[in-house]
């Protein structure tokens, strides 16, 4: 089969293109631009386009499949090569979802903690030596790829993002996957750019909850209002097996899981991700993972990258980086972060770097989510706030908006770089959530800087 990708640098796409050229699929793909590490991983598989840029004379008859992503443009001129041509036009989840019709498709949904138990899931089937195709969103440990396609695995488990599929396909990435079993951990608003209000972003949930086949089931969240709402509402001909918080305690630093067996030590720790460990379990044993043995493989299980990622600590200091961004994932890392370590003083950074975060009709959701840190930073580039098109912001907006008696704003990173290294780390948990690099923040030295 022929592949071409318009896009192939994005990292779900080019993680996509090495699973089917691995699959013994003939790929080619353009983009305009391709960063790290997509461009070295491309480049190791012989994938790399010779040069950036699209071209239209790449797209031919011969090809069995164009797949767009969404970085590209709807006049792309690739894009409109392939209608002339009448060529099959798929975007990212159509062609997973053309690659997993035989199999027991497995999707994890919602705002939050979706990359998280996607994570715990094949980390339990890693650990127990079940194969399965998968697809998640960040890179984990001991996997060497996001996308895994086989012509073998019976379960494939899916990552459902709620985001637009294609500059072609408005509709939710996760309406497409029609789930065998599914999970949905969280509803909270999200992407004010694609949909303007709370209302319009829930209902492409109760648009997922119903596209689980008939006799499907879905695992969810009953601690989130909106949720609980959402499935138990839905009159499709379902099982629902509701599940929350698990008990647990924190003992000197250490959280430990009550299992039948006693309690049991983890690795990782907050209460968002013992909720998201429930959720992982449930699905695990819809897979044949028996409870006693998702206690077993959990115990090790570490986080996924940029997941309440530890990546410094030095006696009483410690620094944790995070991709959250939203409001909701925000205020759930920040508690975590300081029930973990009531003693010491929390410094929580937080870059606003998405569409909506710099959104000044959406400031106020961010209400109260940093309450639990002892200090608190908030960094945006003004430049950011041009590149997409939104009105500027100023500090006192954001100092409103968060409510924070003890808040300093950043909007130039270099004096942001030099706040963190003047801070004395003695007896702090610093925390930096962004899904950006705060202005290109060296993580590398991050250690160095709190000895």
């Amino acid at each position: 089969m022929n592949v071409h990708f318009i896009a192939i640098g994005g990292a779900a796409m080019h993680n996509l293109a090495l699973a089917l050229h691995l699959k013994g699929m003939h790929v080619t793909g353009s983009d305009d631009v391709i960063f790290e590490p997509s461009k070295s991983r491309l480049s190791a598989h012989g994938l790399l386009p010779d040069a950036v840029g699209w071209f239209p004379e790449k797209i031919n008859s011969s090809l069995d499949a164009i797949i767009l992503g969404m970085h590209a443009k709807a006049d792309n001129p690739e894009l409109i090569r392939a209608q002339e041509l009448g060529l099959d036009i798929f975007s990212y989840p159509e062609f997973i979802f053309e690659q997993s019709k035989h199999k027991t498709r497995v999707v994890i949904g919602g705002s939050h903690g979706k990359t998280t138990i996607t994570a715990m899931i094949l980390h339990v089937l890693s650990y127990h030596h079940k194969e399965v195709d998968y697809m998640v969103g960040a890179q984990l440990e001991g996997f060497d790829v996001m996308v895994k396609l086989t012509h073998h695995n019976d379960f494939i488990v899916l990552e459902g993002d709620e985001y637009l599929s294609s500059p072609i396909d408005l509709r939710p990435k996760f309406h497409h996957y029609k789930p065998n079993i599914a999970l949905l951990s969280g509803i909270a608003w999200d992407h004010i750019n694609v949909f303007p209000t709370f209302e319009d972003y829930k209902k492409q949930f109760s648009v997922f909850v119903d596209s689980i086949v008939e006799g499907g089931s879905i695992s969810y969240n009953t601690e989130d209002q909106f949720v609980k709402e959402v499935v138990e509402l839905s009159e499709n001909p379902i099982r629902k097996f509701p599940y929350q918080t698990p008990e647990y305690t924190i003992d000197n630093g250490t959280t430990y899981l009550e299992t039948p067996e006693g309690p049991m030590p983890l690795e990782i720790f907050g209460q968002h991700n013992l909720n998201n460990l429930a959720g992982a379990k449930w699905i695990c044993q819809h897979m044949g993972i028996d409870e006693l043995d998702f206690y077993e493989a959990i115990a090790s299980f570490k986080g996924a990258n940029k997941r309440l990622e530890k990546i410094a600590e030095h006696q009483s200091s410690v620094v944790y980086k995070d991709f959250a961004h939203a409001p909701s994932k925000v205020k759930a890392t920040t508690m975590a972060v300081k029930n973990q370590y009531p003693q010491r003083r929390l410094l929580a950074c937080l870059e606003l770097h998405t569409y909506s975060s710099l959104n000044e009709n959406f400031l106020s959701e961010y209400n109260q989510t940093l309450a639990m840190a002892d200090e608190a930073v908030v960094f945006y580039s003004p430049s950011a706030l041009a590149i997409k098109k939104l009105n500027p912001i100023s500090a006192a907006q954001i100092a409103s908006a968060f409510s924070h008696n003890n808040l300093t704003v950043f909007t130039d990173s270099i004096a942001f770089h030099n706040f963190l290294n003047a801070q004395n780390y003695k007896d702090t948990a610093l925390l930096l959530m962004s899904s950006g690099n705060y202005g290109g923040l060296d993580f590398d030295t991050l250690p160095e800087m709190i000895i």
